[in-house]
């Protein structure tokens, strides 16, 4: 069974070294896992709450893909895509916001936070706080539950918000759920040595302290500029250094094998100078990046590249995001109840059956829906060039056993013709598939 992981990054500024080091490095290496079904996606949705400058957001949203693309992150492999173009995701949004309680958003890290700024200045208590911030939490639930995610790398102060999507997601199950869960619980993932990297003043490294190191913008010579601005204190080479209490060691640490970051913490406690150590810690971090750097730049100057990255991405999330979001509207009252499969007759006598619809795209390409004999989307085919070859799927449908053709985790199925993806469907949807199949056997 695959396990889904899933993060983001909210594109309201340009990618940092602790962005790097602390989310895209181990989520990129998690894609790789046997056994990993990764979704990675831009959080452009989230950015609004933060920031106000339209053409920031653009450009951060560029700057972010191509940042997780020259890092190492395959798009065939992964599931990677654009907040803002997945239409399900606010929509479920609304769904949980009407579920949440407001004493849960009350307890929200970055709102109290926000309160106790405003009462500390004697201003009202929720002078200048938005929705939008008021209830980030449960658009953050909409993001992980929408493809119900089993895992979620994030930083310790994120921690508090997963643990309000699996609160929101239990709330839901219970309401709506009918005995069955509607949601996976998600879990938090947490790489303990880089889940948070300090800064050059020694705080979290944060867009809103100004503390960060660039990861790839300005080259290897703002890395530089920045590294040899980190805060250290006032002892002089050949004494002793404090390497734990260090964030240079820190910072070292995350990028380096256990055994030299050993050596290094050993050379700072015999008394290496500050300076010298800033120098290893330059070529360290550059050895890793500049490889990536360059990637990075040509994927900047190409920005058409990009882009037809994540419209294919989100056609791939939309195949799952789709039929959960049928199954949510059917099971909170927007939209009827299909037919019960035990009232087969039932729908005969109406006239009704299973049936194959084709049509061509937008993009120009053939596809096919299989529609249950009340009319319900069971399946979306991939995209035909040739109309015939898209004839001949739906043919070899319905002759040869489904059974042979399919492949399955726990939440979604998948169907190949000739080794050939044919389409991808939410695992709960094969019985219905079966009837429905069975059913255009008997024409």
């Amino acid at each position: 069974m695959n396990t889904r992981v899933l993060t983001g990054i909210t594109t309201s500024g340009t990618p940092h070294l602790g962005n790097y080091a602390g989310a895209i490095r181990p989520s990129i290496q998690a894609s790789m896992l046997p056994g990993v079904d990764a979704f990675y996606f831009m959080a452009d949705y989230h950015a609004l709450i933060k920031c106000d400058d339209p053409q920031r957001i653009a450009r951060s949203r560029l700057e972010i893909a191509a940042t997780w693309i020259a890092a190492g992150l395959d798009p065939e492999k992964v599931t990677f895509y654009r907040q803002s173009d997945i239409p399900e995701i606010p929509e479920l949004c609304w769904m949980l916001t009407c579920v949440t309680a407001k004493g849960l958003m009350n307890r929200a890290h970055a709102y109290k936070a926000a309160v106790d700024q405003n009462v500390a200045r004697q201003q009202e208590p929720d002078d200048g706080i938005t929705m939008g911030l008021f209830s980030y939490p449960v658009l953050m639930a909409a993001d992980i539950l929408l493809f119900n995610a089993n895992k979620v790398p994030v930083g310790r102060d994120q921690i508090q918000h997963l643990e309000m999507a699996r609160d929101i997601a239990q709330r839901f199950n219970h309401l709506y759920g009918q005995g069955k869960d509607l949601f996976v619980l998600p879990e938090v993932q947490i790489a303990e040595d880089v889940a948070t990297l300090p800064g050059l003043d020694g705080r979290k490294m944060s867009k809103s302290y100004d503390n960060t190191i660039p990861l790839f913008e300005g080259g290897a010579k703002a890395l530089r500029a920045a590294v040899m601005r980190i805060v250290t204190d006032s002892r002089q080479p050949g004494e002793p250094k404090d390497a734990e209490g260090s964030h240079l060691y820190a910072l070292y640490r995350a990028f380096a094998a256990p055994q030299a970051a050993a050596q290094f913490r050993k050379q700072l406690e015999e008394g290496m100078g500050w300076g010298e150590a800033k120098d290893q810690l330059c070529i360290l971090i550059e050895d890793e990046l500049s490889p990536m750097r360059e990637r990075y730049v040509q994927l900047m100057a190409s920005p058409d590249r990009i882009e037809d990255i994540l419209q294919a991405g989100a056609v791939k999330a939309r195949r799952l995001a789709q039929p959960l979001m049928e199954r949510l509207r059917v099971a909170v009252g927007l939209r009827a109840a299909p037919v019960p499969s035990q009232a087969p007759a039932a729908r005969k006598s109406a006239g009704k059956r299973a049936r194959f619809v084709s049509f061509r795209d937008q993009d120009g390409q053939f596809r096919f829906r299989l529609l249950a004999a009340d009319g319900q989307e069971l399946l979306l085919s991939e995209g035909f060039a040739d109309p015939k070859a898209a004839g001949v799927a739906m043919g070899k449908l319905k002759d040869e056993p489904i059974a042979s053709l399919l492949t399955r985790d726990d939440q979604v199925a998948s169907l190949h013709l000739d080794g050939a993806l044919v389409c991808r469907f939410d695992a709960a949807l094969l019985p219905r598939v079966h009837e429905a199949v069975a059913e255009l056997n008997q024409e």
